[in-house]
């Protein structure tokens, strides 16, 4: 079954104060205002904040007619207490005391407590779309045991979707081609940066007919801001100087057609046919009403047409 997704969602990881703390008000009022402006995807996953942002997406989403969102979370990294960790911060990102520890389990037992947890941290009795999460270093694993688990999650009507979310083309396109699989979340492997995705996966999508929808699309940072610099981030770590010279080169392209850097990010992965979201994140409300008009003002064609002939993008097959 497919999911009605919007070509807009909202992604939740900065809600788990991903390299910096949010507060509990700032956090709703994000969810609050993207779903002002029309967004009805929302995606979060136990690994970010160590559950903080099911946590609070829950509660920013309470009251809110369940039928009218999609919600999808991810299963591979099951939460356990770490008595260890407290008075500590977490290890991987989020600024939050490190009082559980993610622990990588892609069996059937494994997929199933993680939902539980997670539905219970949400505050729901379902969830929408089911993502493995990052399996490509446990993908036997996830192909042998967690797909099974999640295929019968879906035929006992547990949840609507399933599908994988990854930023390995490798575990991504082996996934799709079980033909098992709903949805598949690509992230950072589809941008205006870069399109390592566009040669295997997204026709695997488009012959399995999996729904794919495109995530880290301003690749951690780098295409977050109109004039790309060297503070930004690339792949969670510091921009490579021959990928800042890239990103500079189409902003300065961009800009000749009176188009933003992120603006363009944001919508060049929907030209892609396999392409029917993209989902953004952000932990501040002030982000969100430039996000909301980057998702629904036209891009002139011929920007597309110019990077093209630059050899900065592929071109797509109508």
């Amino acid at each position: 079954m497919r999911l009605t997704l919007g070509t807009l969602g909202y992604g939740a990881s900065a809600l788990g104060n991903l390299y910096r703390p949010v507060d509990d008000d700032a956090a709703s009022e994000v969810v609050g205002r993207m779903w002002d402006g029309g967004v009805r995807y929302f995606d979060t996953a136990p690994h970010y904040g160590l559950g903080l942002s099911e946590r609070r997406l829950g509660r920013a989403l309470a009251g809110r007619p369940r039928e009218d969102y999609v919600i999808s979370t991810k299963v591979g990294r099951v939460l356990e207490p770490n008595p260890g960790g407290i008075g500590t911060l977490d290890d991987e990102g989020f600024a939050v005391e490190a009082t559980l520890r993610r622990r990588w389990d892609f069996s059937a037992a494994g997929v199933r407590r993680s939902l539980e947890q997670s539905l219970e941290r949400i505050g729901t009795d379902r969830v929408d779309l089911v993502l493995l999460h990052d399996p490509e270093g446990h993908l036997d694993q996830a192909i042998a045991e967690a797909v099974p688990a999640l295929v019968e999650l879906r035929d006992q009507g547990q949840v609507t979707a399933i599908g994988v979310g990854s930023k390995d083309v490798g575990a991504l396109r082996r996934l799709i081609e079980t033909d098992l699989i709903d949805v598949a979340m690509v992230a950072g492997r589809y941008t205006l940066l870069e399109q390592p995705a566009a040669a295997g996966v997204l026709p695997a999508a488009l012959a399995h007919a999996v729904d794919v929808i495109a995530v880290g699309v301003y690749n951690s940072g780098v295409l977050a801001k109109p004039v790309p610099d060297a503070s930004l981030r690339y792949e969670y770590g510091d921009v490579p100087p021959a990928v800042l010279d890239r990103a500079i080169r189409i902003a300065e392209i961009c800009r000749t057609f009176d188009v933003d850097l992120p603006h363009a990010a944001l919508q060049f992965p929907l030209r892609h046919p396999a392409i029917v979201n993209v989902t953004v994140g952000m932990g501040r409300p002030r982000h969100v009403g430039p996000t909301l008009e980057y998702a629904r003002t036209a891009i002139p064609d011929a920007l597309w047409v110019e990077l093209e002939g630059e050899n900065l993008i592929p071109k797509v097959a109508a």
